[in-house]
């Protein structure tokens, strides 16, 4: 069973990848599951049968009086519940970008806040399936004022759902914000006071040596080993300055191999040597 990257494999000018944009969706009895990779956040309006969705640490059963919204970065796993139905629903996608500036024109600041379950369960009601109707993915293509009107269905689903669910859903909107540091920095980072060399970093994160050097240079517009140099001489530094360690008991943590070694890069670094610092 393939994995397929969505929204991206519906996208039919792939140079150009909309902020907001409609897909019909219909699920037969000839693909009762899918994987799924959600790389933009995205309504699932519901219309036609039931399925299960796997997510990494729960599921949930979705019949046609329900709706979602799926936080992007989600790894999903689907299959029909009923396999002589057919599962048809309308896809609304939509980006970051869009929502901070829907949360920045209609709602208050509000502190970071992390929602713990990676979906928001919509109840459907007769306004929700009146809009649910009016979208169409014809309707908002290659037209005069598309891009206006699809941004108004976007705000105006929003608008309605703030209304319906009050703070809860605009927690939630506000939790879909990326705050985080990404898989790859956190590896970094968290290695960054380690002994280990760029090689292992590298494996650790699952790249080849090149690969890594390429992604560290984009990420933090430095070389890595200059980078990690820099911040564990910083911490040898502070190691010394607190008076009861000595070079020779830091030099092997820090990630060199020798005294001598570790001695000349400080000095260079810092234009005294570490025992200057610890005398």
């Amino acid at each position: 069973m393939p994995t397929e990257n969505i929204p991206e494999i519906y996208i039919q000018n792939n140079n150009k990848s909309p902020d907001i944009f409609v897909y019909d969706f219909r699920m037969t009895s000839d693909v009762v599951k899918s994987k799924v990779n959600l790389s933009m956040n995205m309504f699932s309006f519901l219309q036609v049968g039931k399925k299960q969705v796997h997510f990494a640490n729960t599921s949930m059963a979705v019949n046609n009086q329900q709706s979602l919204l799926l936080k992007k970065g989600n790894w999903l796993w689907t299959e029909l519940l009923d396999t002589e139905a057919i599962y048809y629903c309308k896809l609304f996608f939509f980006s970051e970008k869009k929502l901070i500036e829907f949360l920045g024109k209609y709602t208050n600041d509000v502190k970071p806040y992390k929602e713990k379950v990676p979906y928001f369960v919509i109840e459907n009601d007769d306004y929700i399936a009146s809009f649910i109707n009016s979208l169409s993915s014809n309707s908002y293509t290659n037209r005069n004022y598309s891009d206006v009107l699809i941004t108004l269905k976007f705000e105006e689903i929003l608008l309605y759902l703030l209304n319906k669910y009050g703070n809860k859903f605009e927690f939630y909107l506000h939790s879909l914000i990326s705050n985080e540091v990404s898989p790859f920095k956190n590896i970094v980072e968290s290695n960054v006071h380690s002994n280990l060399k760029l090689e292992e970093i590298a494996f650790l994160c699952n790249m080849s040596l090149s690969t890594f050097k390429r992604r560290f240079t984009s990420e933090y517009n430095e070389p890595p080993g200059k980078w990690l140099q820099d911040k564990r001489l910083q911490k040898a530094r502070e190691l010394l300055q607190g008076g009861e360690l000595k070079a020779s008991d830091i030099y092997l943590d820090i990630g060199y191999n020798n005294l001598s070694n570790f001695s000349v890069a400080f000095k260079n670094k810092f234009g005294i040597s570490p025992t200057e610092i610890t005398n």
